[in-house]
């Protein structure tokens, strides 16, 4: 455990508090999330300097994921998941036109509409970019000890869980997109 959580209670950190450690559980979760961040900065610094994602930056990459999972995504919807201004994000799609990752198709619903789809020069984009990171954090994580591996991955399982709730919650991405 890193020594800046090493000093809180055991029920703070695993969230089996009453109500006079509803504090300490607060610390505690904000010192979890200090500490996260600390750590995925240096994952992704290591990550990035390997694994570069020119020729679109990291707004665009957003987009492109954004697309793979939501095809035929409207213009607005994707503006409202990338928390753009719709003209932005149309501004943003001409590039990834002019790169050749996306296509603009009239929408089968609406004659006012474009349906956002990646090319197949996109996806093979994506694939390559994925596959690049995953050789990368691979070789990090084929070091740590099994258990360790194991608790990685329940960890982040339970992270993204959370995550959703949140967002689907909240007016999230899952809710954006199905008002698409």
């Amino acid at each position: 455990m890193p020594e800046r959580l090493a000093g809180l209670p055991s029920a703070a950190l695993a969230g089996t508090h009453s109500a006079s450690t509803s504090a300490e559980a607060g610390d505690a979760a904000a010192l979890v999330a200090r500490e996260v961040v600390d750590l995925l900065e240096v994952v992704w610094s290591r990550t990035r300097d390997r694994v570069a994602t020119a020729p679109v930056s990291s707004s665009q990459l957003k987009a492109l994921y954004v697309l793979h999972r939501c095809e035929g995504t409207n213009l607005r919807a994707l503006a409202a998941v990338l928390g753009a201004a719709p003209s932005s994000a149309s501004r943003m799609c001409d590039r990834l036109e002019a790169l050749g990752f996306i296509e603009r198709t009239p929408s089968s619903t609406s004659r006012r509409e474009v349906e956002l789809r990646l090319t197949g020069r996109g996806a093979t984009y994506l694939a390559d970019l994925r596959s690049r990171r995953e050789t990368a954090l691979s070789e990090v994580v084929s070091t740590m000890p099994p258990a360790a591996r194991a608790a990685l991955v329940q960890g982040l399982a339970a992270f993204r869980h959370a995550a959703d709730g949140l967002a689907f919650g909240a007016g999230g991405t899952a809710e954006a997109m199905e008002t698409a």
